[in-house]
């Protein structure tokens, strides 16, 4: 799967300002450390491109969510660090991402110079992708690459109203390697194509899940939308999660997985705990024994090797969501076990971002995946077959 899309290796960057609208959203502890930094190694192909091509280059990204106001504790500072370290060499970084200051700093800016702009959603035009402000970004650039994939799903000013304004534009390695490992996956997949889906809601999965029911062997669901389907099937689920509204979705979902013959795989047993108290009571039951008032935290070693077995001939396995709340020891197991099962096989393994690549990293198997997505609601939308602003706003390859 080639991206139709005009990418940077396609264009001159030489004495070029290159704007590079990277994803450095990167998970930050209590003193404000940089707990994993993948996000920001995954850009280094194409900054460094730049830099050998003797362009100023200029990053920007977002930083979670302060809502258009200057919030300290989201500052990209940390990350200006890490890049420092990570490149070898001095990264300027400014304390606004436009207005008089930033423009002297990259006028001043020498070929091969590195500028990392302040955080682009302390100004409220950038969610709003505000025209004025999308001007603005862009009059720092002659070239204007976009690098973020995890943003890609969404109409901001730096992802989608900056390329209106720009010379310019085109993807960047990543967002190539992106599109292409997933589409590529979805649209030619080697088979037995197992496609895992876990996470908290069925509404957040329910239009990846019809979209590769044309294409997968077998579908594999845990994570606290299991639970929707638990109880479809008539069992009590006590206070797991559930969308009562998707119940019937939940059992078309099964008929129709039935009609087209695929192997449609949920937890058998599953890990619960009397309350969401730290220290609360847990056991393990099968999914037919869940109590009364009793929480579904996990699946269960059951459902570990029933799981197990079903991804171990696939060739092509594609995994988007964790298997329960495995950011708390108790109740990690089954997520773990699941990673170590999909680094097992003998397939080519596509990880969507977000929390599943927390915990693939967590599992201590990041290396053994063919490919872990940088982001998570991005690649959801790849894998629905939906539209993606950030890429649709970006000019087509010259034939």
């Amino acid at each position: 799967m080639n991206l139709t899309k005009q990418t940077i290796d396609q264009i001159d960057l030489r004495n070029k300002r290159v704007l590079i609208r990277v994803d450095f959203n990167v998970p930050l502890d209590d003193t404000r450390q940089i707990t994993d930094d993948s996000r920001i190694r995954a850009a280094l192909p194409t900054i460094n491109r730049a830099i050998d091509e003797g362009a100023v280059v200029i990053l920007c990204s977002h930083l979670g969510r302060p809502k258009g106001t200057n919030n300290a504790k989201l500052s990209l500072a940390p990350v200006a660090k890490r890049l420092q370290r990570l490149l070898n060499k001095p990264v300027a970084f400014t304390e606004d991402c436009i207005g008089p200051v930033v423009e002297s700093v990259v006028n001043k800016a020498q070929p091969g110079d590195v500028v990392l702009l302040e955080n682009l959603r302390f100004h409220a035009g950038e969610e709003k992708n505000d025209e004025q402000f999308s001007a603005q970004l862009a009059a720092l650039a002659d070239v204007y690459i976009n690098e973020a994939f995890g943003t890609a799903h969404r109409s901001h000013a730096s992802t989608v109203g900056i390329t209106k304004y720009v010379k310019v534009a085109a993807a960047g390695f990543l967002m190539k390697r992106e599109v292409e490992a997933l589409e590529g996956t979805v649209e030619n997949p080697v088979r037995p194509f197992v496609a895992i889906l876990g996470g908290a809601k069925v509404s957040g999965k329910l239009g990846a899940i019809k979209n590769l029911f044309g294409k997968v062997d077998k579908v594999i669901i845990g994570g606290g939308m299991a639970f929707t389907f638990i109880k479809a099937l008539g069992f009590e689920i006590g206070k797991s999660i559930v969308e009562d509204d998707m119940l019937d979705l939940a059992k078309q979902i099964l008929e129709q997985a039935m009609t087209q013959k695929i192997k449609f795989y949920l937890p058998v047993d599953c890990v619960v705990a009397a309350s969401l108290e730290p220290d609360a009571e847990t056991m393990i039951v099968t999914i037919q024994e869940i109590p009364p008032g009793w929480y579904g935290m996990d699946i269960g070693p059951a459902s570990v090797r029933l799981f197990a077995e079903a991804v171990q001939n696939a060739k092509t396995i594609l995994w988007n969501g964790p298997m329960g709340v495995f950011e708390r020891d108790a109740f990690s197991r089954g997520t773990f076990a699941l990673a170590h099962s999909v680094a097992n096989a003998y397939a080519k393994t596509i990880v969507g971002g977000g929390d599943t690549a927390l915990a693939v990293h967590r599992a201590g198997e990041s290396e053994s995946m063919a490919f872990i997505s940088t982001g998570g609601g991005a690649a959801l939308q790849l894998l629905e077959g939906k539209h993606m602003p950030g890429l649709a706003a970006l000019p087509d390859r010259p034939h």
